[in-house]
């Protein structure tokens, strides 16, 4: 019986080959032609094992990830990177997408500020004409002799007033020139208005002309008494060369201890009245500095 005709007989690689060369090839000219490279084939045995040793969990390489399950290591590869790639692509338009939204606000919003500065500029206007944006700097409306001695006087005035440049002090005095005041006039008006303009240390003499609740000042601790009262932690007069008035700190307020004698500069102190008289209280958003202590050279 022929092997061709027994699909459960194992037939060998060499048994094979023995078959082909039985079926004899002859050429053109009757010579038999030889073939040295007989085809090999898989037994079925050969190709059942190599799939359990595909499957095989031993047989696959070690990865932290899931396998694709009938893929190969290479097309899993092209797969995996594929996929990284469409996710980097994801990404990339999306963060695109937010960072154009966000500049886009930002521009619109700052648009948006712009615009209502500029109304605000222009409903303050209607009470102060000097707070039109569009009106040039006074300081263009003087004479060449007004404008001489404007620019002396604000020299004058920037060494006085800390925090205010000569061109800011030249320019209210150009307003106030313009608008009819005499220099003099001119000069003790934005004196007074820029001493006690917000953020300033303002002379205690002061006080009682500064429309505001809080103020900064400063001068020297020089009298303190004793307070019948648990709720206050100190009580005394501070005082400098324009005046002096009463200060209060409370317990609760838990500010630093001050020594009578002592110089101390205070900002966010509340302006209180009292009986007419004007005084000022430490409060926990007052900020207290001693510019004398810790010099060593005294």
């Amino acid at each position: 019986m022929s092997s061709k005709n027994v699909t459960s007989q194992v037939v060998s690689v060499d048994e094979q080959a023995f078959e082909k060369a039985d079926e004899v090839a002859v050429d053109e000219e009757g010579f038999e032609v030889v073939d040295e490279t007989p085809e090999f084939q898989a037994t079925v045995q050969m190709e059942v094992q190599a799939k359990v040793d595909a499957n095989h969990p031993d047989g696959m390489v070690d990865t932290s990830e899931e396998r694709i399950y009938g893929a190969t290591l290479e097309q899993e590869e092209r797969i995996r990177a594929r996929e990284a790639e469409l996710e980097r692509i994801s990404a990339k338009a999306e963060m695109g997408t937010q960072e154009g939204r966000e500049k886009r606000t930002r521009d619109i919003a700052a648009k948006r500020s712009a615009e209502r500065r500029a109304e605000f500029q222009k409903r303050a206007a209607s009470v102060d004409p000097w707070a039109d944006p569009e009106r040039n700097d006074p300081r263009a409306e003087l004479r060449q002799g007004q404008l001489a001695a404007v620019n002396k006087q604000s020299m004058r005035l920037a060494e006085k007033l800390d925090g205010w440049s000569r061109a800011a002090i030249g320019r209210r005095l150009g307003e106030a020139v313009v608008s009819g005041k005499d220099l003099t006039s001119a000069v003790v008006g934005v004196f007074k208005e820029l001493q006690t303009a917000p953020g300033q240390v303002v002379p205690i003499g002061m006080l009682e002309d500064v429309n505001r609740k809080e103020v900064s000042i400063e001068g020297r601790m020089t009298v303190l008494w004793e307070s019948d009262s648990p709720a206050i932690q100190q009580v005394g007069l501070i005082e400098d060369d324009s005046g002096k008035t009463k200060l209060t700190s409370w317990v609760a307020s838990d500010q630093p201890w001050i020594e009578e004698g002592e110089l101390v500069r205070i900002h966010g102190a509340a302006k209180n009245w009292y009986n007419g008289r004007v005084s000022v209280a430490l409060t926990g958003w007052s900020t207290v500095h001693f510019p004398e202590r810790g010099r060593w050279w005294e």
